[in-house]
């Protein structure tokens, strides 16, 4: 992977820091086992997803609510079916 990217990449585990342990692990595992191989496209919905509050972000991984965007529901689905 390029130096860029590398950067970039760690650019995001810092700003995927929340508050909680069970989302940080989440997005901890999406940027060490998915976002490398993410289009384009799905890495500008996972920039959005960080913009989300901690207790929405909550909600829709426990599966208590769906985001009302089709984009983020579905990278919010793929995050929660990665292997642990």
């Amino acid at each position: 992977m390029s130096e860029d990217l590398e950067r970039e990449l760690s650019r995001l585990r810092w700003r995927s820091r929340r508050g909680m342990r069970e989302l940080d692990r989440l997005f901890e595992r999406y940027l060490d086992r998915a976002w490398r191989q993410a289009p384009e496209a799905e890495r500008v919905v996972f920039l959005r997803l960080l913009e989300v509050e901690d207790d929405k972000l909550w909600h829709w991984f426990m599966g208590h609510d769906t985001p009302a965007d089709a984009e983020l529901a579905q990278l919010v689905d793929t995050i929660r079916t990665l292997p642990p």
